[in-house]
C-alpha cells in the first residue's frame, strides 16, 4: 500500500491516539513492548494487560504473514477502553469466521491467532475484503467504572 492511500479502519478512531505507526516483522517484537507501555498508561493492569498485549501480539504477526507483509497499528483510549486496530493490504480472508468462534484443534499449527485475540479482550471486530483485512479489539481499563 502507498504511503497516500488510506489504510481501512474499522469506525471512528478516537482522538486520544496513543500510538500510531506502519510495521513489518521488524518491528513487531519493539511494537509490543510500546503496546504494553500505552496499555498500561491508559489503566490496564496485570492479566487484563498481559492478555492485551499477547492479542495484539498475534494480530501484529498475522498481519505481516497473511496480509502482505505490512500493516497499520493504531492504540487510543475511548471512554474506559483501551482500543487496538491493525490493518493489513492483504487479499483478505480466504473463510468466513464462524459466529460464534470455534476454537481450532489442538493439532492444527496456526489457525490459533484471530481465535486468541478474541478470547484475550473484551470486543472484537474484523472487516476483511480484497483490500484488507482490519481488526479492532478492546479491553476495558482497570481504572474505568464498571
Amino acid at each position: 500500500m502507498r504511503e497516500d492511500q488510506a489504510w481501512p479502519t474499522v469506525g471512528v478512531i478516537s482522538t486520544k491516539i496513543l500510538l500510531s505507526e506502519t510495521f513489518d516483522r521488524n518491528a513487531i517484537t519493539a511494537l509490543r513492548h510500546s503496546v504494553a507501555s500505552c496499555a498500561g498508561a491508559a489503566g490496564l493492569a496485570g492479566d487484563r494487560l498481559d492478555d492485551f498485549v499477547v492479542a495484539v501480539n498475534e494480530l501484529l504477526t498475522n498481519a505481516v504473514r497473511h496480509g502482505g507483509g505490512t500493516g497499520r497499528v493504531a492504540v487510543w483510549a475511548d471512554d474506559g477502553d483501551v482500543v487496538c486496530e491493525v490493518s493489513d493490504s492483504g487479499t483478505g480472508l480466504t473463510a468466513a469466521r464462524p459466529e460464534p468462534a470455534v476454537r481450532p484443534p489442538a493439532d492444527t499449527p496456526g489457525g490459533w491467532g484471530l481465535w486468541l485475540a478474541e478470547e484475550l479482550t473484551d470486543t472484537f471486530e474484523v472487516v476483511t475484503g480484497d483490500n484488507g483485512t482490519t481488526v479492532r479489539v478492546s479491553s476495558r481499563s482497570s481504572l474505568s467504572p464498571p
